[in-house]
C-alpha cells in the first residue's frame, strides 16, 4: 500500500489515497488538513488514512475532475498547488516501511527523489515510521 502527503504553506494534507483501475495513486476525500507545527494531529491524520487502505475507484470517463487537494488549498491549478508544496509517500510493503520524497522534474512534473527514500529495517512499527515522516515535514517546513 502506499499513502501520500503533501506540505504547502505550513499546512499538511493528508488526503486518502486510491489506485486508478490502471494502478495509478490518487488523491480522493476524505482529506485532513493540519497545521505543520501540530505533530500529534499529523500523526493521527496519517494513521486514519492508512486505516482507509488504498480502495480501487474507476478511471473518470470524460473530462477528469480537478484534483481534489486544490479545494483544501485555495489552488486554481494543479500547477499553482505544485508550484510550492512538497510531497512524500509511505510505502507499506508487508509491514516493511519506507518514506520516500518527490522533487520537481525541470518539465514540471514530480519524480522520487532518490535522495529522499528512508527505508525502515523489518520490524519497525509504523508509529516509529509515522513519527519520522512528522520530523520530515517540520523540518522542511522550517527551511522553506
Amino acid at each position: 500500500m502506499l499513502f501520500q502527503v503533501y506540505l504547502r504553506r505550513g499546512l499538511v494534507y493528508v488526503p486518502t489515497t486510491a489506485m486508478r483501475e490502471g494502478g495509478a495513486y490518487t488523491a480522493i476525500e476524505p482529506v485532513a488538513v493540519v497545521p505543520v507545527t501540530k505533530a500529534d494531529e499529523i500523526h493521527r491524520s496519517l494513521l486514519d488514512a492508512i486505516a482507509r487502505k488504498n480502495i480501487t475507484v474507476p478511471v473518470p470517463k470524460g473530462k477528469w475532475p480537478a484534483p481534489v487537494l486544490l479545494k483544501y488549498a485555495d489552488a486554481k491549478t494543479w500547477a499553482d498547488f505544485a508550484r510550492d508544496a512538497s510531497t512524500w509517500y509511505i510505502q507499506d510493503r508487508s509491514g516493511e516501511y519506507q518514506i520516500g520524497g518527490y522533487r520537481m522534474n525541470q518539465k514540471g512534473y514530480w519524480e522520487e527523489d532518490p535522495n529522499q527514500k528512508n527505508d525502515f529495517p523489518p520490524g519497525t512499527t509504523l508509529d516509529t515510521v509515522l513519527d519520522h515522516m512528522v520530523a520530515i515535514l517540520q523540518e522542511t517546513a522550517g527551511q522553506s
